[in-house]
């Protein structure tokens, strides 16, 4: 008990009033369960994210990010707003070929994060809002369960990439989130496809959260950014759902 009150007493208060600001925003987007609403939802986090990785990335250039935007615009009347991430690399080659200068960390961008906005979109516009919550439970618990688990018993460094990361932690996010998440899915897949999906998310997660964890160490930087208190950047906080929501579209797609 001693230990649980240690570690609520070191919770950040600004990260907490932020989070919990988030939870809100969050569940008023999907109870009001509207297509324009969760499309310019997710366009603001994109470009924030998208501005965020161009520093991380250390890329200067107005016109791709002008870029991103556009292709944000299109993804509204678009059918299969995944797509679009292939016309986007299609067109970005094509002009850096013809002005003889392949600059990949510009092609690496429209794969990370472009690509997978895309990708929470198409799990809106072809599951509907209970794969977006089912999605938001799974990522949520992982992260979350994870802090707790690892403070309380970790002891277990994960990787070597985010030191405060344990084995245990992990093990005991990915366990709590595959519960939750399993029984929030089986309203609408089998049994055994709601653990199994829940699960590769949820591991799929952790890997998103390393992927950024990565990209700050190489940048020298702790957050992508700064307009979240307590939390750093937009990237900071949806970096597992940047992995988690890609996996979902194609388990559903491909399984249920």
């Amino acid at each position: 008990m001693s230990k649980i009150k240690e570690i609520m007493k070191n919770i950040d208060k600004d990260r907490f009033l932020t989070g919990a600001g988030l939870i809100v925003l969050i569940v008023l987007v999907g109870w009001i369960d509207n297509f324009i609403i969760v499309w310019a939802f997710l366009g603001i986090a994109y470009l924030f994210s998208f501005y965020e990785t161009m520093r991380l990335f250390q890329i200067d250039d107005n016109a791709l990010y002008a870029y991103g935007a556009l292709l944000w615009i299109i993804s509204f009347f678009y059918i299969n707003p995944d797509d679009l991430f292939f016309l986007a690399l299609i067109i970005s080659l094509s002009w850096m070929v013809y002005q003889n200068s392949v600059e990949l960390k510009k092609i690496y961008i429209f794969l990370y994060p472009t690509a997978s906005f895309l990708f929470l979109l198409a799990l809106y516009k072809g599951f509907g809002i209970d794969a977006i919550i089912w999605l938001v439970i799974v990522v949520a618990l992982t992260d979350t369960a994870a802090y707790f688990t690892g403070r309380a018993v970790g002891k277990t460094p994960f990787c070597s990439i985010s030191p405060k990361k344990t084995l245990e932690g992990v093990a005991g996010g990915v366990l709590v989130a595959t519960i939750a998440g399993s029984i929030y899915g089986v309203s609408f897949v089998s049994p055994i496809l709601a653990v199994l999906i829940s699960f590769l998310v949820a591991v799929s997660s952790i890997f998103g959260d390393l992927f950024e964890s990565f990209l700050k160490r190489r940048a020298g930087v702790k957050d992508s950014g700064n307009v979240l208190p307590g939390h750093g950047g937009v990237l900071d906080r949806v970096d597992g759902y940047l992995f988690g929501g890609v996996l979902m579209v194609i388990l559903l797609r491909g399984l249920a």
